[in-house]
């Protein structure tokens, strides 16, 4: 058996699932951003319960380490190292980005995808800011996660010679400026369930992150105003 409880909260939507063996047993899903902290615990709760499922029979906790929202990633975090702590359960970490990517690209039309078409997901870092990153439809990275701000000349060079498919919450705004006849946007059909699966990936390969040092993958510097009272 494996059962894993996966948890991310680092967008608009926060989901909390428990899998087997990749395939998602239930699911609580939260919209309300600035309720994820009182959502995850709660959800975790319910879950168990209806699944009939105690906290020490989890093979593993799975958690979305961003990017996106700074108080969602650490939200997230630290309910995930909490449970892996009290429980003894290894730690598998997964990149918000590549959760997005592995979804469209296992829903794209098959006779659509040519090798040389790349998955663009975009989280929403405020005005014309979006935390992006490219992939093959297998997953293989070809620009990792980084900040973005939009224009008019974003990805040109690319889109003269590549099918592009962009999604996430911040492609809306990519889409008001992109006309280019190579490029398509796509819906997020089903997060949970590209997230069960990756983590059930990882946990077979046992590649398990270690709880005291893993990190937030934040992609740009996290800032604090300083104190001025």
């Amino acid at each position: 058996m494996s059962l894993i409880l996966n948890i991310d909260t680092t967008t608009e939507t926060a989901l909390v699932n428990i899998a087997l063996t990749g395939h998602i047993i239930d699911e609580e899903i939260n919209t309300q951003q600035k309720d994820h902290a009182a959502f995850l615990h709660t959800a975790v709760d319910t879950l168990l319960k209806k699944a009939k499922i105690e906290l020490n029979q989890l093979d593993a906790i799975a958690v979305s380490v961003g990017p996106g929202s700074y108080t969602g990633i650490r939200v997230g975090m630290s309910s995930a190292k909490g449970f892996c702590f009290a429980l003894n359960k290894p730690l598998i970490t997964l990149n918000t980005l590549e959760i997005l990517a592995k979804d469209v690209a296992d829903n794209f039309p098959l006779q659509l995808i040519t090798p040389s078409t790349l998955f663009c997901p975009m989280i929403d870092a405020r005005r014309l800011e979006v935390f992006t990153a490219l992939y093959r439809a297998d997953l293989q990275v070809v620009m990792p996660p980084c900040a973005m701000i939009l224009d008019d000349s974003s990805f040109v060079n690319l889109l003269l010679n590549t099918n592009m498919v962009f999604f996430g919450n911040g492609a809306s705004k990519w889409q008001r400026l992109c006309v280019h006849e190579n490029a398509s946007f796509q819906p997020i059909t089903n997060k949970g369930l590209a997230m069960s699966s990756l983590s059930f990936q990882k946990l077979q390969q046992k590649n398990f992150s270690p709880v005291a040092y893993a990190e937030p993958l934040y992609v740009k510097e996290f800032y604090t105003a300083p104190n001025t009272i």
